[in-house]
């Protein structure tokens, strides 16, 4: 009988993979190097069943050797600050107090003349707007009494030492009277109608222009301010644009600041121009209703005086009569 051979065990198997697997590298690195001496390959064991749990790894020919793994590299940005011209051009307070003082000289006296012109606007208003009120309810006084009173006379007590138009009014056609008074008795009342009514209108367009005083200082300044901020502006671009060649850069944060404190000179401007034009029609229209009030007790006093002269004529005709 012959010799039955013994199959290899699953532990036995595995060692003779590995053996192979380690003397198969020797001989590749035995190669590469040179003046090796050739490597003395083993004899390889007999080819036996694979178990199935067992892994082969895969046949590398030879002088082959193991790619590399390649991972992903990861790119870090890399921070870029500010430039340099932006960090020196660009204010760090953009308020609008912050955009004067940083404006130039030019646009700094445009700034504080419109500024200036504005406060005078508002003391303007203050003023003419107590004086008019005042000056339309005397007036109303003086005409209410004109109107009441029947004769010049009376009206001249009912209105007293009063030193409105109305009562200047009814003083100056007491003093025409008593001027023409001589002439009455040779000449018709036509021609002391006529002084009394050129008094009064003379008197009358008196009052009206120191009512209107301080009102063309409002038309000046809503005509010119937009101007004048303009003014300011242009010249503030202007440095600008020079402040931007010198830089070498056209960023909008270092074009920016320069032209909105040009800006800012319009916008005064028209803060200033705005309120000054709105006020003087509001004064336009009061001042002219305060004239017709005072044309309203120039018509009662010229009343008074034909009143007057009708008297003065019909009472020696009723004593001729009686006698």
């Amino acid at each position: 009988m012959g010799i039955r051979e013994k199959p290899l065990s699953r532990h036995g198997l595995i060692a003779a993979l590995l053996a192979s697997v380690v003397l198969s590298a020797g001989g590749t690195a035995a190669q590469e190097q040179p003046g090796a001496a050739p490597a003395i390959a083993a004899p390889a064991p007999a080819p036996a069943e694979a178990a199935p749990d067992a892994v082969v790894p895969p046949a590398m020919q030879p002088g082959e050797t193991t790619p590399a793994e390649i991972t992903p590299t990861e790119t870090t940005p890399i921070e870029t600050g500010p430039s340099t011209a932006t960090s020196l051009t660009l204010p760090h307070d953009l308020s609008p107090w912050g955009m004067f003082m940083a404006a130039d000289i030019v646009v700094k006296a445009v700034m504080i003349g419109l500024a200036f012109a504005s406060f005078v606007t508002w003391t303007i208003w203050l003023a003419k707007s107590l004086e008019i009120l005042g000056g339309k309810l005397r007036a109303r006084r003086a005409a209410q009494a004109i109107g009441n009173a029947a004769t010049l006379n009376q009206a001249g007590r009912a209105l007293g030492h009063n030193s409105g138009p109305g009562a200047l009014l009814v003083r100056a056609a007491e003093e025409e009277t008593a001027l023409s008074a001589g002439s009455l008795d040779h000449v018709s009342g036509d021609g002391l109608k006529e002084r009394v009514t050129s008094r009064l209108s003379r008197i009358e367009a008196a009052a009206a222009r120191r009512m209107s005083r301080g009102t063309g200082v409002l038309a000046t300044i809503g005509s010119t301010a937009p101007f004048v901020g303009l003014f300011g502006t242009v010249w503030g671009i202007m440095n600008a644009f020079i402040g931007i060649s010198q830089a070498q850069t056209t960023n909008l944060a270092v074009v920016a600041p320069g032209i909105a404190e040009a800006l800012l000179a319009t916008a005064m401007g028209l803060v200033a121009a705005i309120p000054a034009v709105v006020i003087y029609n509001v004064f336009a229209r009061s001042i002219a209703g305060y004239r017709q009030i005072l044309a309203d007790a120039s018509a009662g006093v010229e009343r008074l005086v034909s009143r007057d002269l009708d008297f003065r004529t019909v009472a020696p005709a009723k004593q001729m009569a009686a006698e």
